[in-house]
Order: structure tokens, then C-alpha cells, then sequence
């Protein structure tokens, strides 16, 4: 409790009073625009994720990274390109995500890259494998000032974890998060905020009781349990959870299933966030994976002119007029996360 509080403290700490009030503006946009129907944005986002890599050490089965099957390159995010864009926004960003697809620390500056958007101060996250995170990277990694840290763990015996995080070691998650706490504690850092992320599936959904345990024995701060987004859902899937409460899908009565939520016409994270790849794409969100909507680049223009550009302009109005003929909303669902 005193760790979700502190983390909560630095959030806030990092409100200065141009950030209040651009976020004031994209939260009055965001409602005018819902009152009026027609895409409305006058301020800049309260929050971006930047990609640092598509590379990936895993083959996680519902993972594009891990299928290795996009149809955009793999690449490294360049370090002028990051610079330039945060260098831009930051006096009005306050939440920025080092994380889109792929494995963060396989990137050789990621961590340089946090450490330059911490210095000016804004609240930086990012989530990993934890096959990376060594005694030197877990030092880096609090020295960074990385504000939050999500580690997956899929399971709490190897036979569970392997079954989704294909490839992965769990005793190489849990030597790294162990080497990360220690570090913490040893730099007196109250930074990074840790989570075990735990997606629940069907072949885990009995451990949710052991891996809480398993994060207050290590240190870790907070478990986030973790609905599963299923491409292929409609006829079942052997990931999808029983415990309906963990599943984003509902089965119908002549056994196929479907997502549980209304796509409703409006969206949020169009105002307030969005997504730049490792090469500079900027796309509306993380249902993105292959970067389809592609609303500008950052390479060749400001972000400034991009996100309140017409072609922006025109994804937010489509939403608003009729989200379901957007593909990528079709599988989405807001609010995945339940928290434990």
C-alpha cells in the first residue's frame, strides 16, 4: 500500500503547471468532441509510448513480436529521432512508455534513452521479459530513473510459464527481478515502482494465488493481473480463461464466442496518447501492432503538426462517426487490466 502511494506521490510530482493545463485542454477537447461529434483537439498528448525495438528473445503465441510475422521491418529506435520528438513535447508530456512491441532492453541505449527522458522529469515505464536484467542492467536501470518497471510472469513453475512465454526461463525472471530489488534497496531508491504482470490464460488461471505470494516474498511492489487479447477468438481458444471475470471473451449459446465489450463511439486514448514506432510512425494505439493506420512521422514533420493534422483529424472524426469500421477496434477493450 505505502509503495502504490509513493508511486502515486512521484506521478504527481512530476505535474508541473503547463502539463496541468494542457492536460486540462485534451481532457475538454476529448468531452467537447463527444458533445458536438466532431474531432475537436487543442492540446498536445498527456502521454506517448515509443517503440525501442520490435526484437524480441520469445515466441509468445499471441504476440506479432514473438510470431515474428509483421509485415513492417525490425529495427532499432535512433536516438536523434527519440531526442528530437521529447525535446519537443517535453514541457507538456507527463507519462511516456518505453514499450510497444518487443523486448526493451535488447535495445544497446535503451536504457540512456530513460535516463534522458527522466532527467527532464517526466514518468517514465517500461515492461519487460527480465531475461535482460543482470546485476549491471539492474543497477542501470535504477540509476536511469526509470519511475516504473512491469515485468511479465506468466506462471510460477517453469511447465506454467514456458506454455505462453515460449523460450523464456523463469528462473532468469525471477534472478532478475531479485538483482533489480536488491539494487533498490542498496541505491536506497524508491524508483522504479515494480509489477508482476501476470496475463491470465487458461493454462495459469490457477496460479494467481501463488504468484501474489511470490511477488510479496521477493519485494516486487505490485501484481497486475492481466486480461488476454486472443486474435483468432470466435471459435474458442485453449487460452481463454474459465474464471469469466479474466476473459475479455463471452461464449454464446451455439458455442462460438465473442468480446464482451459494446464498441462505443467514442475513445479516449485518440485525445490523450498514442503510439510511435522504432521508426518514427506515429500510429493511434497499441492495437496497432503492424502499424496500419499510420497517421504521420515523426521523421518528417513536427508532432505537433501531425497530431492536430487532417489525417489525424479524420481518424478521430471516423471513430466518432462509426468506430466499428476500424478494424483494430474490433478486438479492443478498454480497462484489461484487474488489478490484485
Amino acid at each position: 500500500m505505502i509503495s502504490n502511494l509513493n508511486d502515486s506521490f512521484n506521478l504527481v510530482s512530476k505535474l508541473t503547471l503547463p502539463r496541468a493545463w494542457n492536460a486540462a485542454k485534451v481532457v475538454g477537447s476529448f468531452y467537447l468532441s463527444k458533445l458536438t461529434k466532431k474531432p475537436r483537439h487543442t492540446g498536445l498528448p498527456i502521454s506517448i509510448a515509443f517503440e525501442p525495438t520490435t526484437s524480441c528473445n520469445l515466441r509468445c503465441p499471441e504476440c506479432p513480436s514473438g510470431l515474428r510475422n509483421f509485415t513492417r521491418p525490425t529495427g532499432m529506435l535512433q536516438e536523434e529521432v527519440f531526442k528530437q520528438t521529447i525535446d519537443e513535447l517535453q514541457k507538456t508530456l507527463l507519462y511516456l512508455t518505453f514499450y510497444f512491441q518487443g523486448e526493451p532492453y535488447l535495445h544497446p541505449q535503451f536504457l540512456d534513452l530513460v535516463q534522458y527522458a527522466s532527467d527532464k522529469g517526466i514518468y517514465t515505464a517500461t515492461s519487460t521479459n527480465a531475461h535482460y536484467l543482470n546485476d549491471k542492467n539492474a543497477r542501470k536501470t535504477i540509476e536511469s530513473g526509470l519511475d516504473r518497471l512491469i515485468i511479465s510472469i506468466d506462471g510460477t513453475t517453469q511447465d506454467t510459464y514456458q506454455s505462453y512465454r515460449i523460450g523464456g526461463k523463469l528462473d532468469k525472471v525471477l534472478e532478475g527481478t531479485r538483482n533489480l530489488i536488491r539494487w533498490k534497496k542498496q541505491l536506497k531508491s524508491k524508483t522504479p515502482h515494480v509489477v508482476f504482470q501476470f496475463l491470465v490464460v487458461k493454462p495459469n488461471q490457477h496460479q494467481i494465488a501463488e504468484v501474489k505470494q511470490l511477488a510479496k516474498e521477493i519485494g516486487v511492489d505490485k501484481v497486475g493481473l492481466k486480461t488476454a487479447q486472443i486474435y483468432d477468438y470466435a471459435q474458442g481458444s485453449p487460452l481463454i480463461p474459465t474464471i469469466d471475470k479474466y476473459s475479455r471473451y463471452e461464449r454464446q449459446g451455439d458455442g462460438t464466442y465473442k468480446i464482451k465489450n459494446k464498441l462505443i463511439n467514442h475513445c479516449w486514448k485518440m485525445w490523450h496518447s498514442c503510439v510511435i514506432t522504432w521508426d518514427g510512425l506515429v500510429v493511434p494505439c497499441c492495437f496497432d501492432k503492424d502499424a496500419h493506420y499510420r497517421l504521420g512521422d515523426v521523421q518528417k514533420q513536427s508532432f505537433k503538426e501531425l497530431w492536430q493534422g487532417k489525417k489525424y483529424q479524420q481518424f478521430r472524426q471516423t471513430l466518432i462517426k462509426s468506430r466499428s469500421q476500424i478494424e483494430m477496434c474490433k478486438n479492443c477493450t478498454e480497462g484489461t487490466k484487474v488489478w490484485g
